[in-house]
């Protein structure tokens, strides 16, 4: 019959299965923080020592936007070293023969039955086929864009000409790009759509769509307005109101020279 352990009341280490590995790339990204302030990760981060080694590397590049990228990974860990709900755990484990960073985060997740936590699809690939368990940050954004279905409105910012006539290109926050007919007119303008299709394409979703009515409506009014002058002969601007006064005015002197076929001589005083 087992007995349940009683020894000292040292905190024993939790489960291998509770352990994330945090490579890198994770780190650079960034995103990973936000994720583990959502609380939709918690337990236990581990960090190994190679990829604090590597993620310093970087910092220290210099090229400046290296410099930049591990700076920014360096702050990210900190960052997440200071919530409550996480502990963020420096592995000192080492695996000189197995090569690259990569490779040694895969042996320490074969050993320890860690997942890994990354957002490198090749890291993600070797890692799956060597039986380990892995949290791709890029696949969990993926999962979690708004489900868009044609006939339902949106509001987006025009920032572009699309490649066919008449279109303008948007994007979502999530970089979704949005091509919508007939808004070339409307570049660095919010305007109301309506989806028509989604497309998903190997470089990711596509959404397509068209003006609103109501915003179809509202144009030409704005193309009237912007066509209701022109010019005078000199130069100058006048409007069609204008013109039109002006062609009232003289169609009496008109209609007076017609009615009169002969001079027209004063009458002679009454007395």
């Amino acid at each position: 019959m087992s007995m349940l352990w009683t020894g000292s009341s040292e905190r024993r280490p939790l489960p291998p299965e509770s352990m994330k590995l945090l490579d890198t790339s994770v780190l650079i990204d960034g995103r990973i923080a936000d994720i583990c302030e959502a609380q939709f990760l918690e337990g236990v981060l581990g960090v190994p020592q190679f990829v604090l080694h590597e993620l310093q590397m970087v910092a220290d590049s210099s090229e400046a936007l290296k410099r930049q990228r591990g700076r920014r990974g360096l702050e990210v860990l900190q960052r997440i070293q200071k919530m409550p709900q996480v502990e963020v755990r420096i592995l000192e484990e080492d695996f000189p023969q197995a090569g690259d960073v990569d490779h040694k985060l895969v042996e320490l997740a074969r050993r320890t039955g860690a997942k890994i936590v990354t957002n490198d699809f090749n890291l993600n690939k070797v890692a799956t086929v060597q039986g380990c368990s892995v949290l791709n940050v890029n696949l969990l954004a993926h999962a979690l864009k708004p489900v868009v279905l044609p006939g339902e409105p949106m509001r987006v910012l025009i920032l572009r000409e699309g490649k066919e006539a008449n279109q303008g290109v948007a994007y979502l926050d999530d970089g979704t790009m949005v091509v919508v007919d007939g808004a070339r007119r409307m570049i660095n303008k919010s305007v109301d759509i309506i989806v028509t299709s989604v497309h998903q394409t190997t470089a990711g979703k596509m959404i397509f769509g068209r003006l609103e009515e109501r915003a179809e409506q509202a144009a030409p009014p704005l193309r009237q307005a912007a066509a209701a002058g022109r010019g005078d002969g000199n130069g100058g601007m006048r409007s069609d109101a204008t013109s039109k006064v002006e062609t009232s005015a003289r169609l009496p002197e008109q209609s007076t020279l017609e009615r009169q076929g002969r001079p027209v001589f004063p009458e002679p005083d009454a007395g």
